[in-house]
This record gives structure tokens, sequence and C-alpha cells, in this order.
């Protein structure tokens, strides 16, 4: 499927625009354009009978509107990811557009690195969306994980460190909104607070715990699973389970980067998914995280402090050989406003951009201070939405990993 081309169906009314989308579009490779529509009602006949990976969708057209359209579109075929292209660049049609399902909003005419670029991260999701779907269509091997917590999976699970060199850049936000987007019956997620001192996990769950890290770490030679399970805080709205900080900063001293470590490979035997949420200072607890990682995600946002500090981080992982490719290089809140883009970065920094989470500061900012992670009630607005295009790309490093 990754080897596939990416599948393009272009609708718009007028002539001059397809043609000049169908050029920009030939010039990549991966791209294949499968057809054109002149109407609303012509874009969604042909997408059913086509069945293309991306539909780039003009607003504006003469019977269907290409609002209406693309939510017609999105609840028929899940999968299709769709494109708005609009001389409309009003806020107001972008959330309009996002509310009916599509992935990105471009105003006419794009910038052709702009153009093929969503395309493709449009097309890489749909390819994926299309895999999960068939995945869930087939029974699963008696070796799955298991749903009940304290039950051994027939393979360890994964552990994604999340992280940031840098202070302020949402890593707490991603990483509980990541655990969410992770976690399913078949593949628990645990979310452990690896901030030890000032730790906000559990607030952003709006829960509270007695019990700790600390309660568990320092004894993990003779730990059991029901141990395990009385001190880890169950999140009801979301079956995500939390391993909280301790409660005083002062008890952070008492586990020790090997303890924390060997809780680690212990709760692997009992999760799917285990994020770490780490802290932007690299003290031997995150280091701890790094080196027990599956996937690490590596946080930036656009300005030139947290990309530089993004630099020395990479440079840091070469020190220690640590394998890039379990890098999942990620940008939050992403604003189109700034020159600094994600390929510009990419290319800078000579790491690739695995994910985008837009600024979305009227989705995320209730949503912290309410203490209700975000995908559980604005799974459509667009921090969402690059949440679920981050789990996606944490599950598509795993499994290319393991085949490598």
């Amino acid at each position: 499927m990754a080897d596939a081309k990416i599948r393009v169906l272009i609708v718009d009314d007028i002539a001059e625009t397809r043609e000049n989308v169908r050029k920009i579009l030939q010039f990549d490779p991966a791209l294949e354009v499968v057809g054109a529509a002149r109407t609303g009602k012509e874009g969604i006949e042909l997408t059913q009978r086509l069945d293309p990976d991306v539909v780039i969708m003009d607003i504006n057209m003469p019977d269907i509107d290409g609002i209406t359209a693309t939510k017609t579109i999105r609840e028929r075929q899940p999968h299709v990811q769709v494109v708005i292209l609009s001389v409309q660049g009003d806020t107001s049609y972008m959330r309009r557009a996002m509310l009916a399902g599509a992935r990105d909003y471009l105003v006419k005419p794009p910038l052709m690195d702009e153009l093929l670029n969503a395309v493709k991260q449009a097309g890489v999701l749909a390819q994926q969306e299309r895999l999960k779907t068939a995945q869930a269509h087939t029974p699963l091997p008696a070796s799955g994980f298991p749903s009940a917590v304290g039950l051994k999976p027939a393979s360890l699970g994964k552990i994604i460190a999340v992280c940031s060199p840098k202070g302020g850049v949402g890593r707490t936000t991603v990483a509980v909104n990541l655990s969410i987007a992770l976690h399913n019956e078949d593949t628990q997620c645990l979310i452990v607070d690896g901030s030890l001192q000032f730790g906000d996990v559990a607030m952003f769950f709006n829960e509270q715990g007695k019990n700790s890290v600390i309660d568990l770490a320092p004894r993990i030679e003779t730990l059991e699973p029901d141990v395990v399970e009385s001190v880890v805080i169950k999140h009801n709205a979301s079956g995500v389970h939390i391993l909280s900080a301790p409660t005083r900063p002062e008890d952070a001293e008492r586990v020790d980067p090997e303890q924390f470590k060997g809780l680690l490979r212990y709760l692997r035997q009992m999760y799917a998914y285990i994020v770490v949420d780490t802290t932007a200072y690299l003290n031997e607890i995150t280091l701890s995280a790094i080196d027990e990682s599956d996937v690490i995600v590596l946080l930036t946002t656009q300005d030139i402090p947290a990309l530089k500090n993004a630099r020395l981080f990479l440079d840091l992982l070469r020190t220690l050989n640590v394998d890039l490719n379990k890098v999942v290089f990620t940008v939050n809140r992403y604003d189109r406003r700034i020159a600094i883009t994600p390929e510009r970065i990419s290319e800078n920094l000579k790491q690739p951009v695995r994910a985008v989470i837009p600024l979305d500061e009227r989705t995320v900012i209730p949503s912290v201070n309410r203490g209700v992670p975000f995908v559980l009630e604005a799974r459509s607005q667009p921090a969402a939405r690059g949440i679920f295009e981050l789990s996606e790309a944490v599950r598509s490093c795993i499994r290319q990993l393991e085949k490598a």
C-alpha cells in the first residue's frame, strides 16, 4: 500500500482550474489523476465509482456546493480525504469545510509546493485508513493483545516517548490526546507521567490519584499486575489508564533511572501502548524513557528557539546512536500564516516531518482548562484531526521498524 500511487479526483466547475491543478499534480510521480468532475453531484458520483484517495474540491459550484459534497463523500466513503480549494479565504468557510470533514483548506491559487504537500499528506492518510478498515474486517489471530489489564500480550507493548527540548510547545497536551487516539479495546494504552517533579498528566484528565510512579518503581523486583492495577488511575471517559507523577516534587528523588527503566519494561507486558510524557530538560529519567522507547515523538513549533533545540536534540540522538527512523518528528500549533513550513523544517533539520497538528486555540485551551481531552469531544476540529494523523504516523513507524 505504501508504494501505491495516490489517486486524485479533481472537482471544479472551471475547466482552466481543473487543467492547472492537473498540471501541478503531474510534477509528482507519486500522484495520479484518475478523473475530473465539473459539478458537486458529478464529483460525488465519480468518487463512488473511481474510489480515489484524495478529492480536490472547489467550494462554489452550480448545483451542489463543495462543502455539502464533501460531507456526502465523507459519510459514504470515510477513507477518502478531501482537500478544499476556494477563492474564499474567510475563516468561517474554512471552519465549515473542516466540520464537513475536509482534510485541508487552500486558498486559490495555491502554491505548487503547498498543493502537492497537502495532497500527499491527505493521500497517505487515506491509504492508512483503507488499510485500517481492511484489518478491522479481518479476524484477529489468537495471538492478539488482550483487552484486560494484567494479562500478558503475545508480544511486548510499544513505548512511545513524547519529547521536546523546549518548554511551552504543548508536549503534555499532545501526549494526553495521543494516548486516547492510540487506545481501543484491543490495544489498551497507559500514559506515564515522566515529569516526576511537576507533572500535570492527571490534571489534563481532570483526575487526581493518591498513588503514583513512586508506588511502583522502587518495588519493581516484586511487582505484580494486580498491584499495578491498584495504583493506576482508570479514566472512565476514554478507557486510558494513567500513572501519575508524585504529588510532592521532592518525592521525585525516590525514583532512580534504573528503577524507571525496569518499570517501563514491566508495563510492556501489560499494555499494548505506553505513552511517556517527558520533561523539557534531559534528566536521567527522560534519558531512560528515550533508551527504552520504540518510538520518539519529537515536538517542535515554528519559532526559531524551538527549532534550534530540536536540532540539538536530533544531534544528541545521533551521538547516543539512536536510530532516527524511530523519530516521529511533529510540528505542533502549525500556523499556515507563518512562512516556516513543515517542508522547510524537514529540509533544514534533515529529518522528515511526519505529522502536523494545526494551531487551534479555540479547541485546545478550553479543553485543557476543563480537563477534558479534546479528541473526546471535538474529533472533527483541526487539532484533533492532527492528533489522529500523529497516531497513524506512530503506528506506521512501528510497522516499518518491525519490518526492518
